[in-house]
């Protein structure tokens, strides 16, 4: 059964940001190995937080008299995680109709969704909510802290972006998506010249004046007449994209898919705002993706394998390393749906890192590049003065396995505390219990098949059914002598019936 309980230290948090609490006004992280992901890392020292921001780090930071001390010795600081694209805090992936730009996931988020509460376990303060990519054009993307107790609260940056899809949705092929992708624009533009042409007819009549001008005269006299509220909802997030609102974030399935992906933005004059998701085997375009010069998000799947398609043998490749090599900035995301460590976006970049991506690189990739992706490289995604104050505590270094999250910081605020975390907390005696369990049914069923002891020799004139060896006094002319030797049972006794003294 999924519960919704959300942890004590995360009620606290979303309790005082509903009732306007302000965080509290200065407090200090002392004595923490930091990384700042941008600048030298800091062995040992301070994150000095005002309202809710950064506005020191360093080793020689002087503490405010009045600043909240937490003693962070023999652990990290490190930026909250980004999570750079993820349809899961929706209540479905995508709809049915293959064109749906007038879509805001403002309408579908739920605050309460567990999802958002084991993103924050997990270290993340930052979700860029959008639709999945079983679409043609999507609805619009927000992005959101995991923390809030309404949509309003959550809300980091609202319109963010314009989900599209180079790839085939279900449904249709290639040379249909980019059909309808093409089609849907030049629909817009004609839909703008007939509102245009019809605005300054409308202007005409409230003048009392008739027309004396052609279509495509009244076309051109009528654009300065058109506003945003003359568009309908078919169209409005369209013409607010081309005109620069917001920006696309197309998803690439396959390699095949980038170069028709760049050629249309291009097309549409909205490169300079797109983002490239890509797919698995996204090492095939590193060359269209260069020259795009955009920003790129890996599929949550790091590593592409496939057969030759001659010899059959099974060809690997590690995708970060190769976008690495050719000097392309990417961000990560996980897969909360994997039954394995891809669902921490930690683990994600210690991935990267054994598989010969630079740590620096790996680091930037779950944090600062995917701020810059969003527009938001400014306010979030490394330890900088002046910045959100969205931190996380570690245990020890985050990109090591055995490194858990202690406390996360979103504006300031502690939004979540590992030592008061109930759901974890039963979680953990849930799963102490069932190892117990386990060990001890591993040893009853060790016990039951652990062969028994057998006798030397078949018994003579002894009882029938007497165990493995005559007690003394059973079934012999004289009781068996006392062994001797170093201690009991060291040499075995005499066999029954035999009668012989030693």
């Amino acid at each position: 059964m999924r519960m919704l309980l959300l942890p004590v230290a995360v009620v606290s948090a979303l309790t005082g940001v509903a009732a306007g609490v302000e965080p509290p006004a200065k407090v200090a992280l002392t004595n923490a190995r930091i990384i700042p992901v941008v600048g030298a890392e800091i062995a040992r020292g301070t994150v000095l937080i005002e309202d809710g921001k950064i506005a020191a780090v360093g080793t020689d930071v002087a503490l405010p008299y009045d600043a909240m001390e937490v003693d962070c010795e023999g652990q990290v600081v490190f930026p909250g995680l980004i999570d750079p694209e993820s349809w899961r805090g929706l209540d479905v992936p995508n709809e049915s109709l293959p064109v749906t730009p007038f879509l805001d996931v403002y309408d579908a988020i739920n605050p309460a969704g567990v999802f958002f509460e084991e993103s924050l376990r997990d270290g993340v303060t930052t979700v860029h909510v959008m639709p999945a990519n079983n679409c043609v054009i999507g609805g619009l993307s927000r992005v959101v802290r995991p923390i809030g107790l309404s949509l309003a609260e959550m809300t980091v940056q609202p319109e963010v972006a314009l989900k599209m899809s180079a790839s085939p949705k279900a449904g249709f092929d290639r040379m249909r998506q980019m059909a309808t992708l093409r089609e849907t624009f030049l629909e817009l533009k004609d839909y703008e010249e007939r509102l245009a042409e019809q605005r300054y007819e409308e202007s005409l009549k409230e003048k009392g004046e008739k027309i004396a001008v052609g279509p495509a005269e009244a076309r051109k006299r009528g654009r300065d007449l058109v506003r945003d509220e003359h568009y309908d909802d078919a169209h409005r997030n369209l013409m607010r994209l081309k005109r620069g609102d917001f920006g696309a974030w197309i998803w690439c399935g396959a390699a095949m898919d980038v170069g028709p992906a760049v050629r249309f933005a291009t097309e549409q004059g909205i490169l300079e705002r797109t983002v490239l998701v890509l797919g698995a085997d996204a090492h095939k375009a590193i060359e269209e993706i260069k020259a795009a010069g955009r920003p790129v998000v890996l599929d949550a799947a790091l590593l592409h394998r496939e057969r030759d398609p001659i010899t059959g043998a099974l060809r690997e490749t590690f995708v970060p390393a190769k976008l690495a090599e050719a000097g392309v900035a990417f961000s990560l995301k996980p897969n909360p749906g994997a039954s394995l460590a891809e669902r921490y976006l930690t683990y994600q970049a210690a991935l990267c890192v054994r598989n010969g991506v630079p740590r620096q690189t790996a680091l930037e990739a779950i944090t600062i590049n995917s701020a810059k992706a969003l527009g938001l490289g400014d306010r979030l995604g490394s330890i900088e003065a002046g910045k959100a104050a969205n931190l996380v505590v570690y245990s020890g270094d985050p990109l090591e396995f055995d490194s858990w999250v202690e406390r996360v910081y979103i504006d300031g605020i502690l939004a979540y505390e590992r030592a008061t975390d109930p759901r974890l907390a039963e979680l953990l005696r849930i799963e102490k219990e069932q190892r117990e369990a386990e060990e001890k049914e591993r040893a009853a069923k060790q016990d039951a098949e652990k062969p028994a002891d057998r006798p030397e020799s078949k018994p003579e004139g002894g009882p029938e059914g007497k165990g493995d060896r005559a007690k003394p006094g059973e079934g012999g002319d004289e009781p068996a002598p006392k062994p001797k030797g170093d201690g009991e049972g060291s040499e075995p006794a005499p066999k029954p019936g035999t009668g012989g003294e030693r």
